[in-house]
């Protein structure tokens, strides 16, 4: 469809009225926190490997980098940083800045050595994952 507006001079209302209508309807869904179970660590991993952030900070980042697609709540973050503290691939530290008045403490996380190397699996298995499903679910030329 998109080929045959691009090479047509004058498209016609019915060509763009159909363009709409694929475009409008082909959005995807938002994505939520059950759907992305197991790949949650390697996106907070992600996020935490370009720069420390506390728990909202990485919602935000996320919801940023997912284009809004990615709908996440605390109550889903939180529990997986513990994890990921707990496992040492992330360190987790109370924020000293007292001079500002945003509310309460923030603990900002730092991925670790470790972290950075459970990442570079990650990223290894997912490159294997989506190259594996994708030749298999791929549209038919």
């Amino acid at each position: 469809m998109l080929y045959m507006l691009i090479r047509c001079q004058q498209p016609t209302l019915a060509t763009l009225d159909k363009l709409y209508y694929v475009l409008h309807n082909s959005r995807m869904k938002t994505i939520d926190g059950n759907s992305l179970r197991g790949h949650l660590e390697s996106l907070i991993l992600a996020v935490l490997e370009r720069e420390a952030a506390h728990g909202f900070e990485i919602m935000k980042q996320l919801d940023e980098e997912g284009r809004g697609a990615l709908s996440l709540k605390e109550a889903t973050i939180y529990p997986i940083l513990y994890r990921l503290e707990k496992a040492k691939h992330v360190r987790g530290a109370w924020d000293t800045d007292t001079t500002s008045s945003r509310g309460p403490r923030r603990r900002i996380y730092h991925i670790t050595p470790k972290g950075r190397r459970e990442l570079t699996k990650r990223r290894k298995y997912w490159a294997h994952f989506v190259s594996t499903v994708g030749r298999m679910i791929e549209v038919p030329q």
